[in-house]
């Protein structure tokens, strides 16, 4: 796939900041100190100008003395890091029949890419780790543009395999998600261990969202005819009649929906779904548009 955001989407995430929520109690949002270097008041440092920093930040009076470019650097407030965790469990292979071409991982992945350019736009670091899969991969976050070329690579050699993997073999990924760190699990969230490990890193004081990433036809179930339904993660099989199964489907969707919601809710997980024939960064605005609490 395409690892390169169109710009109409790029120009829609600067309207968007990444935000965290104040201390346990609190209602608003609001930026968490931290020694991060970014586009902030207090100045601190030079340095080299790479490819993706923000043209802003460059000191122009400093290039005309020395013909180089060189980037302000400030402290400023803000999350330590931003995770970004992709289930990489069979399910995340599945298309609708209308759109073969994109899969919920390739949703993801796109999500991913956006989110990361929402961290460069702040000065935040940024990176992920996958969550089952043939293997996992993991990028320990950083900053600006090489980053997000790392980024790029990384995100290509995801596949996505098998089921979700046990606690205990999540624990070096746990131990490296720091307590201040902002941690965004993108899931269908069917697997029970998803949502277990969001609620687990929730209850460790870790800010956590979710986005769930649904097909059209789990979210409408449009078959009016015989179909063959296939579980991509066990293979299991279901001959059905779609107009038959449709009404009772729709209605244990909806409370499977609802509890998975209250299940967030009650952990302080703040959440979104993005359907896969919605704008990929819909989610991102419902979360992050500026004075979103």
């Amino acid at each position: 796939m395409d690892m390169l955001l169109p710009a109409d989407l790029r120009s829609r995430l600067k309207r968007l900041a990444l935000v965290t929520r104040h201390a346990a109690g609190h209602r608003g949002v609001g930026w968490h100190r931290s020694t991060s270097r970014g586009a902030g008041l207090e100045f601190a440092q030079y340095r080299s100008y790479e490819p993706g920093d923000d043209l802003r930040q460059i000191d122009w009076k400093l290039y005309g003395r020395s013909d180089k470019f060189f980037v302000r650097e400030s402290e400023r407030e803000s999350p330590v890091a931003v995770w970004v965790l992709i289930d990489a469990s069979g399910s995340m292979r599945q298309a609708d029949q209308a759109r073969p071409d994109l899969t919920r991982l390739d949703a993801a992945r796109l999500l991913t890419l956006c989110i990361a350019e929402l961290a460069i736009q702040q000065g935040d670091g940024f990176g992920f780790a996958t969550l089952g899969g043939a293997a996992p991969v993991v990028l320990a976050p950083g900053t600006g543009g090489r980053q997000r070329d790392a980024l790029r690579l990384a995100l290509q050699a995801v596949t996505a395999e098998g089921g979700t993997p046990e606690p205990q073999a999540l624990a070096p990924l746990w131990n490296r998600i720091r307590a201040r760190d902002l941690v965004i699990v993108l899931s269908d969230f069917f697997d029970e261990g998803t949502a277990a490990l969001a609620e687990r890193l929730a209850a460790a004081g870790r800010e956590t969202l979710a986005i769930r990433l649904l097909t059209v036809e789990e979210r409408d179930f449009p078959f009016t005819d015989g179909h063959r339904f296939r579980d991509p993660e066990t293979g299991a099989e279901l001959l059905g009649d779609g107009r038959a199964l449709r009404d009772a489907y729709l209605a244990r969707f909806a409370e499977a929906e609802a509890a998975l919601n209250a299940r967030f809710e009650a952990a302080g997980i703040r959440h979104a779904v993005l359907t896969l024939d919605h704008p990929v960064d819909a989610p991102l605005r419902e979360l992050f548009a500026r004075g979103a609490a």
